[in-house]
């Protein structure tokens, strides 16, 4: 249905003042050209964060303005009587409406880190090399979809397994709001497939682990005493040729108190490794205290009704039938080839929607 013309105006006011976004996005980009923010990488780094994410709200509310403008014209024409204003309103709503959604979806993230970039991390569960070669498929999926999306991809660790597959995978994600959008992800997944493995040509069941969570930014106060780190180096492992597989450039960081372990091996230098891995144990960490929090909370409500993200979440059939279907939604797919190859972005909208739904009946 047409928007209200009183839209309109709350689009080019409020939240999405175009104006306003853009004077702001002035300052920053004026800031940015000051030569000396370049010796403090710690500045330069906040600063253009704040560039590129006032440059989406401004194309954003680009966007809702002049399709306000666009609609509120239309409908304009529609109420004087003009013929055939009608089939152009369907077609120009029918054009918007993605875009549209994408928008509201977006609106819908306001969690403190929705709009952080993300770690994805991806282990088999039992089950040898046919759980293995899932793990690998999953992380082709989320390579895919972010290939989709535009989204940079930095591998921190990925360890392949003996005969197919992969031991455990750890990305970071780098694109607007790649938290708010994959933390839909977080759970178990199911795999029920003719097992390419199998002589006898045998249906097998599949389970393999992801874990999301959000990049920590530097200036997010956190601090990790040295005395509760062990820092063992060793040899890397798998493919990367001989300056890799023979020094000992690879990085185990365990946090003994917590017991959390973090591994990198991909960078040819030892230092470069023990970076990233303090990097995800630090937001690894940050989300442990995060959960602490949250379950005290969780204590004084009452126990809460949801699914918990240690249940299985998805199951993704391809015999026999072929059927994606996510546990907490609802939401199902029957080209199960189109998702595997990246195109969850129904899933994750259809997440979004149920997490809203569930925040609403709790409050």
């Amino acid at each position: 249905k047409p928007m209200p013309s009183s839209s309109a105006s709350s689009v080019s006011g409020g939240i999405f003042d175009v104006e306003a976004l853009t004077e702001k996005l002035a300052e920053v980009d004026e800031e940015a050209q000051d030569p000396e923010i370049w010796s403090d990488q710690d500045r330069a780094k906040k600063v253009m964060r704040r560039r590129a994410d006032l440059q989406q709200q401004v194309a954003t509310a680009a966007t809702l303005s002049e399709a306000g403008d666009e609609l509120e014209i239309l409908a304009e024409m529609a109420r004087d009587g003009d013929a055939g204003v009608d089939a152009e309103l369907a077609a120009t709503l029918d054009r918007l409406s993605p875009e549209l959604d994408r928008i509201e979806l977006t609106a819908k993230m306001t969690g403190d880190h929705d709009t952080a970039n993300a770690f994805i991390e991806i282990h088999p569960g039992a089950g040898g090399t046919e759980s293995a070669d899932w793990a690998e498929m999953l992380q082709r999926m989320y390579l895919r979809w972010c290939e989709r999306r535009g989204f940079d991809i930095e591998v921190i660790d990925q360890q392949p397994a003996e005969e197919a597959g992969i031991k455990a995978s750890t990305l970071l994600i780098k694109g607007p709001y790649s938290y708010g959008n994959l933390k839909s992800e977080n759970g178990v997944h199911r795999l029920v497939r003719i097992s390419p493995f199998d002589q006898q040509s045998r249906r097998h069941t599949s389970f393999a682990s992801v874990h999301v969570y959000p990049e920590i930014d530097d200036d997010v106060e956190f601090e990790i005493p040295e005395k509760d780190l062990r820092i063992d180096r060793y040899c890397s492992s798998g493919p990367g040729g001989q300056g890799v597989n023979t020094t000992y450039s690879a990085v185990r960081v365990v946090h003994e108190p917590t017991g959390v372990i973090v591994t990198c091996q991909n960078e040819r230098s030892q230092i470069k490794n023990l970076a990233s891995a303090m990097k995800v144990l630090k937001a690894r960490l940050f989300e442990l205290e995060l959960e602490k929090r949250e379950e005290e909370l969780d204590k004084l409500k009452g126990p809460k009704k949801d699914i918990s993200w240690g249940n299985q979440i998805r199951s993704y059939v391809l015999q026999p039938y072929r059927m994606v279907k996510d546990l907490r939604s609802g939401h199902e797919v029957g080209d199960a080839d189109r998702i595997l190859d990246g195109d969850i972005d129904g899933f994750i909208e259809a997440f979004l929607h149920w997490s809203a739904q569930q925040l609403a009946a709790e409050n």
